[in-house]
């Protein structure tokens, strides 16, 4: 058996030391009733938010989660389950009647009303908000109470999926005309008295929560951004639970006598070709660079197994939307070198951008690199801070690298990604017959139908834009056995980032 002593050798030759004061961790105080659990995620900044329209990063989802409830929640199938709403019903999936709970209050003692459900969803539609959910919002032709507790939604046109989109978590529900959210109101199970965006946050448990009786007393987040410091402090006590650990780490940690979390979801890491700009918008240039993609060298080198092959298209095979009949792209350098010659790019000599904020997009571009040299292209890795990686670098560099969490539906994914207006439209691709197609599987109600429009989608995202998806990959949680009530959530790793109702310790 390898020891604790052995593990921290393992993963960092024993260099790394954390003493408490460095990465926010706080002085030890009295632990309270139900136990205090210290969490460690990956990324973090000073634009972390407590503003559930503008969440992007895990550190916001997961004290988002903490603080507020959304209207439904999507389950273990990521079906959607109420929440906040008892009832949402329509007869044409276009307008809609949702129905609130009664009973629940915010954390400052007012009750839950219509007026804050309409309040909550109007604002994405406001500009200056930033609302990630923007675009599905602007779906709402109407958003107003129809009663104390009933709040009546009519779409532009019929979307099956509401009950879905209304469980995303940018749509969590805030107190009627809040806009300032360095001191969070919410409904949720905890809540927070300290938030300081990039460096830590502290919630405490609200004992009239809702849905159930909460059994942590405290959950305090900060952000380790390395990987192996990360892991020590897990190793050495300071944390208990730590986000996105290293899969070639994963069998020392649970030798060492700590237990895993491993999460099967449709989450992937992307490569990027910007196709509205330089010499990465040339359609040979793309295909070329798809097929340097060594999808089985890099499920078992670098993710060991915990990962799924992918094809160049955002639905995995777990959902029920998944078309088998899109041709599996293969590893061939040399079909690689066919179209690099037709883009006019053989010696051509290119930066690829990467960061600790793409999971393993370091080590997916040295593949890429050395595939490349066989091809034709010299590819230049330049590695950048994950600090700031998502405002400075994604979607902004010709070539580099996405991560992209688990969307509970393919009109989710697509209608954030590959629309031609998507808010996140990461290789600017541009299809009216994808567009079209969007909009018509919304109002399908005929399930083999609605399958054979997302099934043309994908093959058009396969073949036409400029994303290379080798895998969907496997979340990896590492936690002290202390730690209980975790379990798998396709929507992400830390059971979908929403652990705080759940997780409880053992002993506290």
């Amino acid at each position: 058996m390898i020891g604790r002593r052995d593990a921290i050798r393992l993963i960092g030759g024993g260099g790394l030391s954390l003493g408490l004061g460095a990465c926010g961790f706080t002085p030890a105080r009295p632990e309270p009733a139900g136990g205090r659990l210290r969490v460690a995620v990956a990324v973090s900044s000073t634009a972390d938010t407590m503003d559930p329209a503008r969440q992007t990063v895990v550190s916001d989802f997961c004290r988002c989660a903490m603080v507020y409830d959304g209207l439904t929640r999507l389950d273990a199938r990521s079906r959607p389950q109420f929440a906040l709403a008892e009832a949402i019903e329509s007869q044409d999936s276009r307008d809609w009647s949702i129905r609130l709970r009664r009973g629940v209050r915010f954390h400052d003692g007012s009750p839950l009303t219509a007026a804050d459900v309409v309040y909550s969803l109007n604002r994405h539609l406001d500009p200056a908000v930033g609302s990630k959910a923007r675009i599905f919002a602007q779906q709402f032709a109407s958003v107003r109470a129809d009663g104390p507790d009933h709040v009546r939604l009519v779409l532009e046109s019929a979307n099956s999926d509401l009950p879905t989109i209304l469980g995303i978590s940018q749509f969590q529900i805030v107190r009627d005309g809040t806009r300032d959210f360095r001191h969070p109101v919410g409904t949720g199970p905890m809540r927070m008295v300290e938030f300081a965006p990039g460096v830590r946050s502290l919630a405490v448990r609200w004992p009239d929560y809702w849905r159930r009786k909460v059994r942590l007393g405290e959950i305090e987040l900060f952000s380790i951004s390395d990987d192996s410091a990360r892991i020590n402090a897990l190793l050495s006590g300071d944390v208990d639970l730590i986000h996105a650990i290293n899969p070639r780490i994963a069998h020392h940690l649970e030798h060492a006598g700590f237990d895993l979390l491993v999460t099967r979801s449709g989450g992937y890491t992307n490569l990027i070709a910007r196709l509205d700009r330089g010499p990465t918008s040339h359609p040979d240039f793309v295909a070329g660079l798809k097929l340097l993609l060594d999808r089985e060298t890099m499920r078992n080198a670098i993710f060991r197994g915990y990962a799924t092959i992918g094809n160049d298209q955002p639905i995995a095979p777990t959902n029920p939307y998944f078309d088998p009949s899109v041709p599996q792209r293969a590893f061939d350098p040399d079909r690689a070198r066919h179209h690099f010659a037709r883009a006019g790019m053989i010696g051509a000599r290119l930066p690829i951008v990467t960061s600790a904020a793409a999971d393993k997009s370091d080590d997916m571009a040295v593949l890429i690199q050395n595939a490349g040299r066989r091809a034709g292209v010299r590819f230049d890795i330049r590695r950048v801070p994950s600090d700031g990686y998502w405002t400075n670098s994604w979607m902004k560099v010709p070539l580099g690298f996405g991560n992209v969490n688990a969307r509970p539906t393919a009109d989710i994914i697509f209608t954030q990604f590959f629309a031609s207006d998507a808010p996140w439209n990461e290789s600017g691709w541009k299809n009216a017959r994808f567009d079209s197609l969007l909009r018509a599987a919304r109002g399908e109600t005929d399930e083999a139908r609605r399958k054979s429009l997302y099934g043309e989608m994908q093959h058009l995202v396969h073949d036409q834009a400029g994303i290379g998806i080798p895998l969907f990959l496997s979340s990896l949680d590492a936690h002290n056995p202390r730690v209980k009530g975790l379990r798998p959530m396709p929507q992400g790793g830390l059971m979908g980032f929403d652990f705080a109702a759940d997780a409880w310790m053992e002993g506290a």
